[in-house]
Order: structure tokens, then C-alpha cells, then sequence
């Protein structure tokens, strides 16, 4: 049996963990206290005042921290969250980290460091290479940075062995540009950041409803009558979806929160921007909470099919109409088994019932989801489940309802839009094909996963990353980091330091980008960039803020010079064109793209527009069959050993995705610390164990080996019995590459099993 050890690395601001009682409400005058205390001392009175009377204006420059869409009528002053105003103190921060600190600071050392302390350094400043052997980054000229991406691209064996990964940031520009360049180079491998998350949204909705996204608007939210919130924790991922539930309620709706920890943000919402949630007088939001047991969801929503039937709220028109599949769906949930139901849901029959009765009831019910759904092995079956009952009551395509997967990255929805996929259709393939000259590759590429497999195996040998930090957000850490460590070149194109940017390959890159919030002059005009949010509108992006260095290029500019010194003039693609005006890229993008002609016209509209949707907009299902899809799946009850938990990963209230904003979690009562996992009190006296204990955290699964993650401290906390919950990315290490959905592929982030391992038996264990 192997092994694999997760070590802390040094940060001593950990050994200050103090913890104390969760929060009962999300928001409120502690938001705002925090938002413009980090953006003061971040960036000071002048820049902290342009950027957040900015963000999210139709005229300034969209949040990076998720994908939840503006208002197109009202916007406030202050149209931003707490963990908006977080993300744009960090990036608008006034550290830098130039050629000084990697000549004083060698790579080893850096290793040691958390990363928190990482990006806590500041903004990236000049192009910086790593050669092989080194244990120093050195700076670089911008061409020879792009030479020598050139000469390893160009040197490879076949197009395949380079990986173009791409993080949820990209703008919509950038995206377009980087897929062109890399099926003109010859390679569909374009893994990116929702393979790890929403990809079993892809799939799933795909399948049943034909489009691979969400069917609502905003409007849809204000005007239900119910919202079903499964899997996901808006107070702390989602801010501003709280403000949406808040109307809602304000209309009459109600709320049915389901998930295994009862977030604050899924109870009451002080709003900041009014006084009565200054005050602590704000709303509450869950009208039933379901504690569900993790992976519980699936046979959730069976039993809930099932009592539909049995009451008879069917939709017989519009399934009749508008489905295939009704018959053979219906057959399987009446033959419910309800002892396996209450096994993998730890609820109470009573509960199911009450709860289905809202389901039963309504007349306009929109349902919503994340990653807590997402990341399970039948993740894509969960989703094809909300799918049915929607269907059953004919909530597709109505005012008021539908489906609505929350996307945590700002713009992972246009990328893919934009043709980041592994696996695009022959559709897109061939429209871009005929628009730019040459034949695009038709072999589908790899994934996030099946990326890590091919470096790790030598089949790929060039990683070029746009944006995120792969190393920290892909699962099995210690084989994702050994994997970019053996390719020949790895290209990070970043805003900060990060984890990637030290486990590198022979040669390493790292080519500082522009964010957001600054003024992009590429070209000598002022460029402005497009995003697509969670339900398919968009809009533009301008920052106004000054660059935090001269040397930083834009992401569409570096993209350009890269393909330029790669390509040269292959297929006469103007990649100097694109570069010097970003319009020149829409209009191709205009003529590629579904449902986005005229799209250089389109962006300039105010608050942009929306693509369109047919489930959406007039009830038609672009599946193979011409109809939404019934789909009948085996009721699964996932077990664990004697003695075992299961484990899901989760984001602390100070974190956006693999970024650390701090070390405070005050929604779960955590402060100066991430190195906790969450465990409910049976559990704990069921293993001998006490609130405030320390262990190891050991993952087993069915390759034999034995991964930790070290040094955790115990808190007792309000979970099912079972299922214990600690921060990603320090448990990453714990989650085996091969532990993937079926079908989507997305890495089971929300069902690892575990043991707790006493940390003075470390020597003694296998």
C-alpha cells in the first residue's frame, strides 16, 4: 500500500485558531465593516472609491467573484457583496511582486509557504522565467517569453502533447482566441475550470432539456412562488443571489433550503443596503430546511417524483406535449423503496412530505443548485432527477420558474459559450473552420483529469494555464503538482502568486495579466472585454483603474503574441489584428458562435443582452428527440466502512474558489485558521474523541492508497450524523484523481471517505 502526506506549510497566523458559535444570519453591518476595512488597507481612500462605485455598473467592470447576474433596471450605488468587495481589494492591491522578490526569495523556500501567504504577496509585475534546473525565477522580455512558448509548442511530436487550460475569469474575448488558437495549432485539449465544477450541469441539463445551462432569469426568482436551494451556500458563494431571495420573499414566495449544513446565509439575510438590515432586522429566508445526509439528494428527489404521482400534481398538457419518457419514469419512483430513501437521506418520511406538498403546490417553482450537487459520483443522475419533477409540474418555460444552476466562476459559462470544451460539437467546429480557412482537430481532447493523466504518463509535455491555479484546484494535489513538475514547459499567465507557479515544469512562465478592475489601452484605444453570467446574459467589462505595473499585457494581447510566435501567419489568421482592436474579435465571434450575430452591436446595447434559450423562450427542446427527456435512474444508497466519515469539501466565508482572503469563516464561528474540519457531536463521541482534538485527516479508496492531510483541529458542529466537512484547498489532497462522476467526469469533491488518524501514529501507519 503507497502513501501520500499532506504537510501544513508554515503560516503562523494559523496557530491563533480560535473558534466560537456559527452565525444565524449572512450579511448585515459586519459586511460592510469588513468590505471597507480590507479595501482601505488594500488599496486606499481613492482607488477603493473608483473601483466599488464601479463594479457591476453598466458602464464599469464586471465582479470576478461569481456569476450571479445584475439587475437590469435598478442598480444600486454599491452593487456589490462583501466577497465582491473582497475580490477587488485583492487584486486593486498596492503590493507588488517584481524581479526583487524572486531574486530574494528561491522556489524551495516559497514551496513552504501557504497560499494565503502566496497571493497575500501581491500583484505579479513583470514576464519572469524559471529555466530548468533553476531555483529562481528571472525576468524576461515579453517576445522572448513568447519565442519560447513557440519553440517548445513547435518542437513537440504531435499537438496533443500540449494542454490549454483555462480558469472561469477569461473574458469572452480572450476565450474565443485561445480555443482558435488552439484548434489552429491542432489540439481539441481545452480543459478547463467546470470540469471541476458544474460539468455534471452540463451534461445533465443537456441531455434532458438539450441546453447545457439554466432556463430562468432574475426576473424568474422575484416572481416565484417557491425556490428549492439544494447544495448550495449563496451567503457565503453567492452573495448577491441573497437579495434576489429577499425580493422573493418580499412577493410572497417561499424557500426550501436543502443541504447538510445549515448555512447562515440559508437562514437570514440582514440586507446592507437597507437600514432595517443595518440594524439586524432583516429577512428570514428558509421556510423548511432539510439537515440532508450527504449524497442523500438522488433518492431525494425520487421520493419527491413519487409523491407527486401519488397527489396527482402532474402537468398532463405540458408532458403530454412537450416529453418523451413520462411512462418508464413514473413506473420506476412508484416502485419507491422507502426504507433505502430514509437510509440515504437521514430524514424523516414526514419531512419528505412536507416538503414535496410545496412542490405539489406551487405554481411557479424555480430550483437551484451548485457544486454540493455537482461533485458526487451520481451527480449527473441528481440532476437529471431535479429535471423530472420540474418537468412533472411543467416548470420550464413559464414566468416564475425553471432551472437555475448557480455558476461559482464569473465567466465559466461564456467560456464554454466562447467554445472552451474538450468535446465541442461539430457544429461549432465547423462554422469556425469555414470562417478562419483551416480544418479544426475532430478528436475529442482531455479534461481537467484526464490533463493531470497525460502529464503524469508523458503524453503531454506543454501546459499553458489562463488564469486560476491548477496546482490547488485540481484533486489528488500530491499527482496533479508531480504531473505539471514533469512536463518540459508550463506557462501560467496570472495576476498574483500562486501554488502553480511553483510546482513548474523544466522551463516555467509566468506572464502577469491585467485584471478586471484596470484600464486596458492594448492597441493605443481603450479595450473594453464581454462576460456571460449564470443565466446567459451579456454584457460589457471596463475597468478604469491604473495597471498595477507598465509591463502587464491584457489576456487577449498575450494570447495574440503567443499564437503569432507559434503560428506565424498559419492560415492568415490576424492575430495582431485581434490584439490591436478587440472589436475585430467579436465580429468573428458574431459569425461562429450560436445566438451571437451582430455581437459587437449587441455588447453596446445597455446591460448588453441575452442568449437566447429555447426550453427558455418558447418551450422547444433542441434534444435528439425533439422533447424534453424523462430519465429513469437506479436509486443509489453510497455506504461507508465501520468507523468511517464522509467528507466534503467546502469554501470558508473568507475565499473565492482556491483564493485566500483571510483566515476568518464567521458564518461557521472560525477565526485565524482553515485547518479545521467540521464533525457532528455523535461522531465525535462515537470515535472517542473531543471538540478541539487534533488529527489527521486519511482518505482510502479503491487504488490502495492512503492519502492525508495533517493537522486538522475537531469542531463540533451542526452536521449529519456521518458526514464531516472541511476547507478546499488543504483537502484536496484527500479527493483520488480517478474518483469522478459518471459521465461528467467532475472529481467527487463532496464524497470522500475518511478515517481520523492521531498524529503521533504517523510513523506507525502504512
Amino acid at each position: 500500500m503507497s502513501t501520500t502526506d499532506d504537510r501544513p506549510p508554515v503560516d503562523a497566523e494559523e496557530s491563533r485558531l480560535e473558534v466560537g458559535p456559527p452565525a444565524t444570519h449572512a450579511a448585515g453591518l459586519k459586511a460592510v465593516q469588513v468590505s471597507m476595512t480590507r479595501a482601505l488597507r488594500q488599496m486606499g481612500v481613492v482607488k477603493t472609491a473608483k473601483n466599488l462605485l464601479t463594479l457591476n455598473q453598466v458602464d464599469g467592470f464586471d465582479c470576478m467573484s461569481c456569476a450571479w447576474p445584475d439587475p437590469q433596471d435598478h442598480r444600486h450605488t454599491a452593487e456589490f457583496c462583501e466577497n465582491g468587495a473582497k475580490a477587488v481589494s485583492w487584486e486593486g492591491t498596492k503590493d507588488r511582486v517584481g524581479p526583487e522578490f524572486f531574486a530574494a526569495h528561491p522556489i524551495p523556500e516559497l514551496e513552504r509557504q501557504t497560499e494565503y501567504w502566496l497571493e497575500k504577496q501581491g500583484r505579479l509585475t513583470h514576464p519572469m522565467v524559471r529555466r530548468a534546473g533553476a531555483e529562481h525565477y528571472e525576468p524576461i522580455s515579453w517576445d522572448g517569453a513568447f519565442t519560447l512558448v513557440g519553440e517548445h509548442l513547435n518542437a513537440l511530436s504531435s499537438p496533443d502533447e500540449a494542454l490549454f487550460y483555462t480558469s472561469g475569469r477569461a473574458s469572452n474575448e480572450a476565450a474565443f482566441v485561445y480555443q482558435l488558437f488552439a484548434r489552429a495549432f491542432g489540439t481539441n485539449n481545452l480543459p478547463d475550470c467546470s470540469n471541476m465544477c458544474h460539468e455534471s450541469t452540463s451534461v445533465g441539463l443537456a441531455r434532458t432539456i438539450g441546453v447545457g445551462k439554466g432556463s430562468v432569469s432574475l426576473q424568474d426568482l422575484h416572481e416565484a412562488d417557491l425556490i428549492v436551494v439544494s447544495g448550495q451556500n449563496p451567503g457565503t458563494n453567492h452573495p448577491r443571489m441573497l437579495s434576489a431571495l429577499e425580493i422573493a420573499k418580499k412577493n410572497g414566495a417561499k424557500i426550501l433550503a436543502i443541504n447538510p449544513l445549515r448555512e447562515a446565509g440559508l437562514l437570514k439575510f440582514d440586507n446592507p443596503q437597507k437600514p432595517t438590515g443595518l440594524a439586524g432586522l432583516g429577512t428570514a429566508l428558509a421556510d423548511r430546511f432539510l439537515h440532508i445526509r450527504s449524497n442523500g439528494d438522488l433518492a431525494l428527489w425520487q421520493a419527491f417524483g413519487h409523491l407527486l404521482l401519488e397527489a396527482g400534481a402532474v402537468d398532463e398538457d405540458f408532458v403530454r406535449r412537450h416529453t418523451v419518457g413520462f411512462d418508464e419514469w413514473a413506473a420506476h419512483v412508484r416502485e419507491l423503496d422507502w426504507t433505502a430513501v430514509l437510509a440515504a437521506t437521514g430524514l424523516a418520511r414526514e419531512e419528505i412530505e412536507a416538503a414535496a406538498e410545496m412542490l405539489a403546490t406551487s405554481q411557479r417553482t424555480v430550483h437551484c443548485w451548485a457544486m454540493g450537487i455537482t461533485q458526487h459520483r451520481n451527480a449527473v443522475a441528481t440532476i437529471q432527477e431535479f429535471v423530472n419533477v420540474a418537468l412533472v409540474r411543467g416548470m420550464i418555460g413559464k414566468p416564475g420558474a425553471g432551472l437555475c444552476p448557480v455558476r461559482g466562476h464569473s465567466n465559466v459559462q461564456g467560456d464554454r459559450t466562447m467554445g472552451i470544451w474538450e468535446r465541442s460539437p461539430d457544429s461549432f467546429l465547423d462554422a469556425l473552420g469555414a470562417e478562419f480557412g483551416f480544418e479544426p482537430p475532430r478528436e475529442h481532447g482531455h479534461d481537467a483529469a484526464a490533463a493531470v493523466r497525460a502529464l503524469r504518463d508523458g503524453r503531454a509535455k506543454v501546459f499553458v494555464g489562463l488564469g486560476g491555479n491548477f496546482a490547488a484546484a485540481m484533486s489528488d494535489t500530491h499527482v496533479t503538482e508531480a504531473a505539471l513538475r514533469s512536463a518540459a514547459l508550463t506557462v501560467q499567465i496570472s495576476t498574483k502568486l500562486n501554488r502553480s507557479h511553483l510546482t513548474a515544469g523544466g522551463d516555467a512562465l509566468i506572464l502577469p495579466t491585467l485584471g478586471r478592475t484596470e484600464k486596458d489601452l492594448t492597441g493605443g484605444i481603450v479595450q473594453r472585454v464581454t462576460v456571460e453570467d449564470s443565466m446567459s446574459a451579456v454584457h460589457a467589462s471596463r475597468g478604469r483603474a491604473e495597471p498595477a505595473s507598465p509591463h502587464l499585457r491584457s489576456e487577449v494581447d498575450i494570447l495574440c503574441g503567443i499564437a503569432a510566435a507559434t503560428l506565424g501567419d498559419r492560415h492568415g489568421i490576424p492575430w495582431r489584428d485581434f490584439a490591436r482592436d478587440y472589436s475585430t474579435i467579436r465580429r468573428r465571434i458574431g459569425r461562429v458562435v450560436p445566438g451571437c450575430e451582430a455581437y459587437d452591436e449587441k455588447i453596446t446595447r445597455r446591460g448588453g443582452f441575452t442568449l437566447p434559450h429555447p426550453p427558455r423562450d418558447t418551450r422547444t427542446f433542441p434534444t435528439a428527440v425533439g422533447k424534453a427527456v424523462f430519465s429513469t435512474s437506479p436509486l443509489e444508497v453510497m455506504t461507508v466502512p465501520e468507523g468511517r466519515l464522509v467528507l466534503q469539501t467546502v469554501r470558508s466565508h473568507d475565499q473565492f474558489n482556491t483564493t485566500i482572503y483571510g483566515l476568518d469563516d464567521r458564518y461557521r464561528g472560525i477565526h485565524s485558521g482553515r485547518r479545521v474540519v467540521f464533525v457532528s457531536p455523535e461522531d465525535l463521541r462515537e470515535q472517542g474523541l473531543a471538540d478541539g482534538d487534533h488529527v489527521d485527516l486519511v482518505s482510502e479508496w479503491e487504488d490502495g492508497v492512503t492519502r492525508r492531510a495533517e493537522g486538522f483541529r475537531l469542531v463540533s458542529y451542526d452536521t449529519p450524523k456521518g458526514c464531516v466537512a472541511a476547507y478546499y484547498p488543504e483537502t484536496n489532497p484527500l479527493i483520488p484523481l480517478d474518483s469522478q462522476a459518471l459521465e461528467s467526469g467532475t472529481p467527487t469533491s463532496k464524497w470522500v471517505v475518511v478515517r481520523f488518524a492521531h498524529p503521533s501514529r504517523r510513523i506507525m501507519e502504512p
